[in-house]
């Protein structure tokens, strides 16, 4: 017997046990009385623009043993909301991987998050129990399931407004999964036989999953390239255990895989990006917050910059940073600041990023880099001609905004200078501000942008005005790749 045939009749044993305690009668009715929110928020999590990570809540593993001796497991998810996860998974299976449905009760009586159940589903009785348990999905194995058990789990899960990650392993599976109905399909690079890792195995069965479906790359983790991999392969989300779990900061890390995947977004000049950003700069009210966190912006920005109308201090930018939903990534934004005052605010946890906007110079970035290896940075620079290129692109930022003449006056730049930038080699992706509104931010998406940067065009007499903020998000999303827009 294969591991998967082993796990298999462990569910099937879990469930004879569960019935003696729990009748199917009883289950049915815990579960019809369980609560659920409407619209079948899991699913909602992961169309959200962008890359969507569902963070895994797991102790132990069949091929690697032991993951974590110590296991605070409502810390773990917190983490993982703080950093940014859409959604959570959490491990129930007891033998192979030491979880517990209380582990996922718990989990969900203290976060908000969507939630996976993962086990391995073999009966009805399990799905019922997943929504008594509180889980917003379920996974369905397809190696495990007949096409009529498919059928029937997936026809269960829409009536009781569940989820279904239906993970396949080879094409024969994907398309299975796909003539069935299957919502969202995962593709695990895990060989489930062998526990074998082959991370190739997403990226060549993507192309057989229709672009109105989710696609999840599921397993085999190891580093943040592996995020920039699965943008590449036009994966929806990534479903990451191991490494977040073996990660001695797991909030950062997860962070990091964001950044990387956000990064790998940014294409280079001339190029179509699937997922324009929007970053909506000069956040300092606890006003902005509730728009912000219904359209949610790929960013938002704090000014720090003494000079600036908008400036906020480092406390208000941690009282702000709580407010907001944690997958909108925040910028600092600094102006020829002291390097340990720009540490200061990435260690507070109120900034993910930095953006300079001053006159820092090459050897500034790369001391700042030194302290800071991880955290992108993007390199500002007011374009008033052809020769004011020649600079910014000397400073090798992570990303490259271009403003006005005069920044932070709302003067829009002259675009046509942007012709010249087609022909730079090894272009990083650019962000373009001075001036962009709710009326020209169309014309601005033609020019090859990597995301757009708004402050002052969204909002009225000095104040962010959320009806303009909402505009303006949905004109930049209906450019987008359809699959990313809820």
């Amino acid at each position: 017997m294969t591991i998967l045939d082993i796990l298999a009749q462990s569910a099937r044993s879990r469930v004879e046990a569960d019935l003696i305690t729990t009748s199917r009668a009883d289950m049915i009715r815990r579960a019809l009385n369980t609560p659920i929110r409407e619209g079948f928020l899991f699913e909602q999590a992961l169309r959200t623009p962008g890359m969507s990570f569902i963070a895994e809540v797991k102790k132990a593993s069949p091929s690697k043993g032991l993951i974590s001796r110590d296991f605070p497991y409502l810390d773990i998810a917190r983490d993982y909301q703080l950093a940014g996860a859409a959604a959570i998974s959490v491990l129930t299976e007891p033998t192979q991987f030491l979880g517990s449905d209380a582990h996922l009760y718990d989990i969900s009586t203290h976060v908000t998050l969507p939630i996976l159940r993962k086990d391995f589903t073999i009966d009805p009785y399990q799905i019922f129990q997943a929504r008594a348990l509180g889980a917003s999905a379920v996974l369905l194995i397809c190696s495990l399931l007949s096409d009529g058990q498919l059928q029937e789990f997936l026809a269960l899960g829409d009536e009781l407004g569940l989820s279904c990650v239906t993970e396949t392993h080879n094409a024969e599976e994907v398309d299975r999964a796909v003539d069935l109905g299957a919502r969202i399909i995962g593709v695990n690079n895990r060989d489930l036989s062998s526990f074998t890792v082959d991370t190739s195995t997403s990226a060549a069965l993507r192309s057989r999953v229709p672009e109105d479906r989710i696609f999840i790359w599921e397993s085999g983790v190891t580093s943040f390239k592996h995020a920039a991999q699965a943008v590449q392969a036009r994966a929806d989300a990534m479903l990451v255990g191991e490494f977040l779990m073996r990660a001695p900061d797991r909030a950062t890390t997860l962070r990091g895989l964001r950044g990387a995947a956000l990064q790998e977004m940014a294409t280079p000049m001339g190029q179509t990006s699937l997922c324009p950003m929007v970053k909506i700069c000069g956040i300092s009210r606890a006003d902005d917050i509730a728009i912000l966190n219904q359209c949610l912006p790929e960013y938002a920005g704090f000014v720090f910059a003494e000079e600036s109308q908008r400036r906020v201090d480092l406390a208000t930018a941690s009282q702000l940073r709580s407010m907001m939903d944690p997958r909108i990534l925040t910028v600092g934004v600094f102006r020829d600041a002291a390097i340990e005052d720009i540490v200061e605010a990435v260690n507070s946890g109120a900034i993910s990023m930095i953006q300079l906007h001053g006159h820092e110079s090459p050897s500034y970035v790369e001391a700042l880099r030194q302290v800071l290896p991880r955290v992108p940075i993007i390199n500002a620079w007011s374009i008033v001609d052809r020769e004011s290129f020649a600079y910014a692109l000397n400073v090798d930022p992570d990303y490259l905004l271009f403003d006005g003449p005069k920044p932070g006056s709302g003067q829009v730049m002259d675009w046509s200078l942007l012709d010249d930038v087609r022909h730079y080699p090894d272009m990083p992706g650019f962000f373009l501000a001075g001036g962009l509104t709710c009326e020209n931010v169309s014309g601005a998406l033609t020019l090859g942008v990597t995301g757009v940067d708004v402050s002052s065009g969204v909002e009225t007499n000095g104040v962010k005005d959320p009806a303009k903020i909402a505009q303006f998000i949905h004109i930049v999303r209906a450019t987008q790749d359809p699959r990313r827009t809820p």
